[in-house]
C-alpha cells in the first residue's frame, strides 16, 4: 500500500475507486465497505483509494474537544488499512481552513480536481464541506456533470459501523476484551515506551515493563489485570511526504500479564501500566513495547501486605497461561 500525506504528493491513480472516512479501528464493520471498494475496483480494473484525515475532524471542528479517544492511532490505521490489500491511502491534513470550504468546493477542487475519481463509494448519511452542509444527493448532483460514478454504501453498513465503534471503545474501558476483540476482527493493541519504575516487582518475583504511552488520543483499557501477548518493536521504515511502503519491523511474541492502575496496595495514586512478561530477562529500557491485550482476568484490589499480592500473582499467572492455551 502506497502512503501519502498530502494531496500536492499523490499521483495519477488508474480508475480511481475512492472512499472517504475515519477509520478508526478498522473493523469488522469497516471490512464490508473494503471489499466493496476492491470488488469494484478489480471490475473495472482500477485502483483502490482511501481518503482519511489527521486530526481527526472532531478535534479540529469542535475547538478544544477534550477526551477524543481513538481506536487506533494514525500509524496503526495505516498498518491495519494495508494488511486489507488496498492500493492507496492519502492521508488529509485536516485544518481549519479545509472545514471551512463550501460544499461545491469540496467536490470540485478538492475530490475531483485532486483524485480524479473514476467511481467515489460513500455512505448515504456522508457529511462534508462547511457546516457539514453537503451529502450524498449533492455527490449525486456534481457527478454526471463532473464525471464520476457514485456508488451508496448501504444504509445497514453505516449504521452497524457506527454502533461497533462505539460498542468496541465501551467494551475496551470496561475489561470486555473478548467483546472488543470479536467486533475488531484482531486483538486490540496500544504501543508504550519502557521506563523506569520503581522495581517493586523484580523483588516480588514479578518484574516489569512500565509503559508510557505517547499518543494522550489513544485508547486504554480500564483499570484491571489481563492476560496478554507482546513484543518488542523494532525500528522501522519512516512515511515521509512521499509515499512509502509500509512494512511494520516486529519481533517474536511473548506471553505475560498486564496491570492498568493506582496500584493500591502500596498506596499509589498514579495510573501506570506494566507487563510481567514470561520468562523474560532482557533489558529493554527506551525500547517500544506493543501489548495485544487477550483477556481482562479480574479487577484492581488493594491487598493486606506484599505477601498476598504476590500469591493473588501467581494465581494471575496460572489464569494468564490457561487463557494463553499455556
Amino acid at each position: 500500500m502506497k502512503v501519502y500525506f498530502s494531496t500536492d504528493t499523490i499521483p495519477a491513480f488508474n480508475r480511481a475507486v475512492v472512499t472517504i472516512g475515519t477509520f478508526d479501528g478498522v473493523h469488522t464493520g469497516h471490512k464490508s465497505i473494503l471489499e466493496q471498494l476492491k470488488r469494484e475496483a478489480a471490475r473495472i480494473g482500477g485502483e483502490t483509494v482511501i481518503i482519511t484525515f489527521h486530526p481527526h475532524p472532531r478535534k479540529v471542528i469542535v475547538s478544544g474537544q477534550p477526551g477524543i479517544q481513538l481506536i487506533n492511532t494514525i500509524d496503526e490505521k495505516i498498518e491495519l488499512l494495508h494488511k486489507n490489500g488496498i492500493d492507496h491511502l492519502v492521508v488529509v491534513p485536516f485544518t481549519d481552513a479545509f472545514s471551512q470550504q463550501s460544499p461545491e468546493a469540496y467536490i470540485e477542487q478538492f475530490l475531483v480536481e485532486k483524485f480524479h475519481p473514476h467511481t467515489v463509494i460513500i455512505g448515504y448519511d456522508h457529511r462534508f464541506g462547511k457546516d457539514r452542509q453537503g451529502d450524498y444527493k449533492l455527490l449525486e448532483k456534481y457527478s454526471d456533470r463532473l464525471g464520476f460514478k457514485l456508488m451508496e454504501i448501504p444504509a445497514h453498513v453505516i449504521n452497524d459501523n457506527t454502533v461497533s465503534s462505539t460498542r468496541i471503545r465501551e467494551a475496551i474501558l470496561q475489561g470486555n476484551t473478548e467483546r472488543a476483540n470479536t467486533l475488531l476482527g484482531y486483538d486490540f493493541f496500544f504501543e508504550g515506551t519502557v521506563v523506569d519504575g520503581n522495581k517493586l516487582g523484580r523483588t516480588l518475583g514479578y518484574p516489569t515493563a512500565n509503559l508510557r504511552v505517547e499518543n494522550e488520543e489513544k485508547l486504554i483499557p480500564g483499570n484491571g489485570i489481563y492476560a496478554v501477548k507482546a513484543e518488542i518493536r523494532n525500528p522501522g521504515p519512516e512515511a515521509g511526504s512521499q509515499a512509502s511502503d509500509l512494512r511494520p519491523q516486529t519481533s517474536d511474541l511473548l506471553s505475560g500479564m498486564m496491570s492498568i492502575g493506582i496500584r493500591p496496595t502500596i498506596g499509589g495514586t498514579d495510573r501506570v501500566i506494566e507487563v510481567n512478561i514470561f520468562d523474560f530477562n532482557e533489558d529493554i529500557y527506551g525500547k517500544t513495547l506493543r501489548v495485544y491485550v487477550k483477556q481482562y482476568l479480574r479487577p484492581e484490589v488493594k491487598f493486606n501486605g506484599l505477601e498476598a499480592l504476590v500469591e493473588q500473582l501467581e494465581k494471575d499467572k496460572e489464569d494468564t497461561l490457561r487463557v494463553l492455551g499455556q
